[in-house]
């Protein structure tokens, strides 16, 4: 008996153990730009008014809404409009929720940007493409 324990502890030490191979360097780990679009009901109108919040910050009145290269307010006309323009800039969703303010809803979308294969320039070019009165 002695030797059919000490034969399958020999046998189960010899076997060769494999394990999960360590990915989680710098060079292989995904990075994120996250941004929140906040819409509100234009008074009177169906489109809607976006900000961007970048976490920059910002004073109590101070105006954040996105804006052209020309600095006209862009106007949207669904929280769906001004997703698939992000889109187009390359951010992903994450996710939705809304707040009720008053008599009014607030809409607020989380987006990211995979910043894999981006340089710090190309961080820097897009983020200018988001331009808010403190951009200025």
């Amino acid at each position: 008996m002695k030797k059919l324990i000490l034969l399958s502890l020999i046998v189960l030490m010899s076997v060769p153990m494999f394990a999960q191979e360590n990915t989680s360097n710098e060079k292989t780990r995904d990075s994120f730009l996250y941004a929140e679009i906040l819409g509100y009901s234009k008074f009177l109108s169906t489109k809607v008014s976006v900000t961007i919040d970048f976490g920059q910050n910002t004073t109590l009145f101070e105006d954040t809404r996105l804006r052209d290269e020309n600095g006209k307010v862009i106007s949207f006309n669904s929280m769906v409009d001004a997703m698939n323009w992000m889109g187009a800039q390359g951010w992903e969703f994450v996710q939705a929720y809304t707040i009720t303010e008053g008599q009014q809803n607030v809409y607020h979308w989380l987006l990211k940007l995979n910043l894999k294969y981006l340089t710090p320039e190309q961080v820097q070019e897009i983020t200018s493409k988001f331009k808010t009165k403190r951009s200025k």
